[in-house]
């Protein structure tokens, strides 16, 4: 049997009447070649049905056109949107996306290590980095290290911010606008600084507001830790006229034990909000008023990222939206 001869670059420049440089610089994200011998080489390639060899190509230019995307678990709604935005976004920019799964869905330390066997070009991710070995150990790698919301950064680690402070205190005058006098906060996991940010924001807001004290949970992001923390506030019989909680997760459980548990209805008996505006948070039973973070810009800041030299000044925060919907709309 014949084994068929796979096309190459030699056969492309040949088709389109080009040099094989052409041919070359065209697939090289960056490439300078004219419109037209891009046209002519692109055709000959569908027609050949050529592919170009990346790791060949990289052996050669010691870039693989490859970025990692490390992601925590998708189990979360949120990380599976981060995922769609930066592998979309960086496919349409011509890159090649290695998905790398994370075991520690909080921090990005645990990716040093698989990270370290492939060549790749940039790292984006939605984990933070939160130590300073962590950082350094990924600075090592010698390519731009994007992150979000990171409390540690270098000069190769970098990060995208979004102004969750303000969001949080957003969400206290939101509350307060429609009718609640007492406030709950439902938290996620000590010392991350989404966390940080999103609680300080909204204790300032209530604070603006003349208001000193909130009823406080601990949560998991997930939907059980949100159940569970409305079990405990409001094991007395009576609790907060309105909860802010950690992200949307954390509110859908929250409303589920609110119904399940004490009979109470939201918004009617207790207003509640969240935070990611992923896509069940509009579902009809739970209409969640949320955060919108803006996936869009912080994807199009990370892409930045990336391209930038590492002494170029940080971006500044990503200012979030409120997105209003009908837990927090009394009729």
């Amino acid at each position: 049997m014949t084994k068929h001869r796979l096309p190459t670059s030699v056969d492309v420049a040949r088709m389109a009447g080009v040099s094989q440089s052409a041919v070359s610089r065209t697939f090289t994200l960056g490439g300078i070649v004219s419109p037209a011998t891009r046209e002519k080489v692109l055709a000959a390639a569908r027609t050949l049905g050529y592919r170009p060899n990346l790791l060949s190509r990289s052996l050669t230019t010691g870039r693989s056109g490859i970025v990692a995307v490390a992601v925590g678990g998708l189990s979360n709604p949120f990380h599976a949107m981060v995922l769609e935005s930066f592998a979309g976004g960086l496919q349409r920019a011509g890159r090649q996306v290695m998905l790398v799964q994370v075991e520690d869905e909080w921090a990005l330390g645990s990716a040093v290590e698989p990270l370290s066997g492939y060549q790749v070009d940039a790292v984006l991710s939605s984990l933070p980095v939160d130590t300073q070995d962590v950082a350094e150990a990924l600075a090592r790698f010698g390519v731009p290290i994007v992150t979000l919301n990171s409390s540690v950064t270098n000069s190769w680690v970098r990060t995208v911010g979004t102004d969750d402070a303000w969001a949080g205190a957003e969400m206290a005058r939101l509350l307060h606008a429609r009718g609640a006098r007492s406030f709950g906060y439902i938290a996620g996991r000590p010392g991350t600084l989404a966390q940080e940010r999103r609680e300080a924001g909204f204790r300032d807001g209530l604070r603006a507001l003349g208001i000193d004290g909130y009823a406080r949970a601990q949560g998991n992001h997930q939907h059980r830790g949100g159940y569970d923390a409305v079990r405990t506030l409001y094991a007395s019989g009576k609790g907060p006229e309105a909860l802010f909680c950690l992200n949307d997760l954390t509110a859908m459980g929250a409303i589920d034990a609110l119904r399940q548990e004490f009979g109470l209805r939201c918004p009617a008996d207790v207003l509640v909000a969240g935070y990611d505006d992923i896509a069940a948070s509009a579902w009809p039973p739970y209409e969640l008023t949320t955060v919108d973070v803006g996936l869009d810009a912080i994807a199009d800041q990370a892409f930045r990222l990336i391209t930038v030299s590492p002494d170029d000044p940080l971006e500044p925060l990503i200012r979030p939206r409120i997105v209003e919907r009908g837990s927090t709309l009394r009729r």
